[in-house]
């Protein structure tokens, strides 16, 4: 990136994508395959980079939430599976098959439109099968009261014409919470999917050729559960590895820049609702980020950020396009200084405490004005 265009900037590191991705799959049973979760422009990292990198490394499929995300990806050059894990409208069956992109289906009835459509074209979809085992989304229903109709429309599924249906997965819920209630529930959600499963294909006669249903905090705390491929989302990027197991790497680094230095006497507010006010002769830097950006405005007056010699607090309300923070004493810092949001020097957890979210959040926040530099 030019110099001269510096304002913000996220910056992001392939060799941690690589490391991370290399110790999930050395964590995993042989035989498993890996799925990268690459919706939501992969986190905030960049599908079209990512993906690329995940073809390149050798990964056996792809997901993403939506139709859009998915042609993304196949206009960008990924030639590899592509499983959409949201809901595409039934008329847009040719366009799945065209472009070679799988299909999640939900329920009975989405089957069987997803079944006429391909039969018109004289073509088949490939498809997985979603249940809903307590995640209480999208899913077939199966539990309690659920389980013999959940059965009778699976069975109907897997023998509709037209479609090919080489999976099926779950979503747990609270697989990375900790917690003797979380770990019963999610262990619970798993038995209730192995269940179905066997009695799908011993109804039917019909076997799913991959089982999966180890999102990131299943991959980490429930290894077992690995089955026939496993989907790590935020664990890819380098985040939700809270025991420290697999050694991963944050792989997003978002920096921003000092546009001017103000002193400032005591008694001066600070920024829109006047909800900050200095106490002491204050030396104030303007940063060129705000909320439009990605910052969270909900994080004013709660946190700081990294800047040569320190961590700098952040003063007054975030505005669409800057926010100020606190430098007296950090006289290293000066205009056009690199200022470091959430990275190596200063932890994004510290920022998604402050936002009371999850570093999920922060990282697909970050607009599309702020520029990804890859750092190779």
């Amino acid at each position: 990136m030019n110099d001269l265009q510096k304002r913000s900037w996220a910056e992001i590191s392939l060799p941690n994508l690589k490391h991370n991705y290399s110790h999930i799959r050395a964590a995993l049973p042989e035989g498993c395959r890996f799925l990268g979760v690459v919706k939501a422009d992969a986190y905030g990292h960049g599908a079209l980079a990512v993906a690329g990198l995940l073809q390149e490394l050798g990964a056996d499929y792809l997901a993403v939430s939506c139709l859009d995300e998915a042609l993304e990806l196949r206009q960008g050059g990924i030639h590899m599976p592509i499983l959409i894990l949201g809901h595409t409208p039934h008329e847009y069956t040719e366009t799945l098959i065209e472009n070679n992109i799988t299909q999640t289906v939900s329920a009975l009835a989405k089957a069987e439109q997803y079944s006429a459509a391909a039969a018109a074209l004289g073509k088949s979809l490939k498809i997985h099968l979603k249940l809903d085992t307590g995640m209480s989304r999208l899913g077939f229903l199966c539990a309690g009261s659920y389980f013999d109709g959940g059965i009778d429309n699976l069975c109907r599924s897997v023998v509709l014409p037209n479609l090919e249906t080489e999976g099926i997965y779950t979503h747990f819920a609270v697989s990375d919470e900790a917690g003797e209630e979380n770990e019963r529930y999610t262990r619970e959600q798993f038995s209730l999917f192995c269940r179905v499963i066997d009695e799908v294909e011993r109804r039917s006669g019909f076997h799913f050729a991959i089982r999966h249903c180890a999102n990131s905090g299943a991959v980490v705390n429930y290894p077992e559960m690995a089955l026939d491929m496993v989907r790590p989302g935020l664990l890819l990027y380098g985040y939700g590895d809270t025991s420290g197991r697999l050694e991963l790497r944050p792989c997003m680094r978002l920096v921003t820049t000092v546009s001017t230095i103000k002193y400032y006497e005591p008694g001066t507010s600070v920024s829109y609702g006047r909800h900050y006010t200095t106490d002491k002769r204050t030396r104030m830097g303007v940063l060129a980020i705000g909320y439009a950006d990605g910052l969270p405005r909900l994080i004013s007056n709660k946190c700081s950020f990294a800047v040569p010699g320190g961590l700098a607090p952040q003063r007054g309300s975030i505005c669409m396009d800057m926010c100020m923070v606190d430098l007296s004493g950090l006289n290293q810092v000066d205009v056009s200084s690199e200022v470091e949001l959430f990275g190596p020097n200063n932890d994004i957890y510290q920022l998604s405490n402050a936002a009371q979210t999850i570093p999920y959040e922060l990282l697909c926040a970050v607009s599309k004005r702020v520029p990804r530099v890859y750092i190779e």
